[in-house]
């Protein structure tokens, strides 16, 4: 592999986790306002194709609102940053790790800075009020 190649493969899976977070954190959003036990579903459906680490270990704490487990928004940010501008440089298009990046600045301006990438369910959260 090329100099370079650990980064850039860092750089994948931070886009990878960035797209699945915020789909779990939209399922279980849609959960609680359809009336669901999201807890119940997550048991469910985790046992099939949408199956994921962050679904495993992290649905429980987001149902109960707590953000204070995992890699933070700040340092998820710089790295979304970062592989936003190499995909500027290589013409990549990441329309899906751009628009959680700007969700997670929401979260920041929530004083979510310190909490863990789960939280975009907060930001769900937040404007259903």
């Amino acid at each position: 592999m090329p100099v370079g190649s650990g980064q850039l493969t860092k750089m994948v899976n931070q886009i990878c986790i960035a797209g699945v977070v915020q789909g779990l954190a939209e399922g279980l959003h849609f959960a609680k306002s359809a009336g669901l036990d999201g807890l119940k579903v997550i048991e469910v459906i985790s046992k099939g194709a949408a199956q994921s680490w962050q679904m495993e270990n992290r649905y429980q704490t987001m149902w109960q609102g707590k953000y204070d487990f995992g890699f933070a928004i700040d340092w998820m940010r710089k790295d979304l940053g970062i592989a936003l501008d190499e995909a500027r440089r290589n013409g990549s298009h990441l329309p899906v790790a751009a628009l959680v990046d700007q969700f997670y600045s929401e979260v920041q301006a929530m004083k979510g800075n310190r909490w863990d990438t789960s939280s975009l369910l907060a930001r769900l959260e937040k404007t259903r009020d």
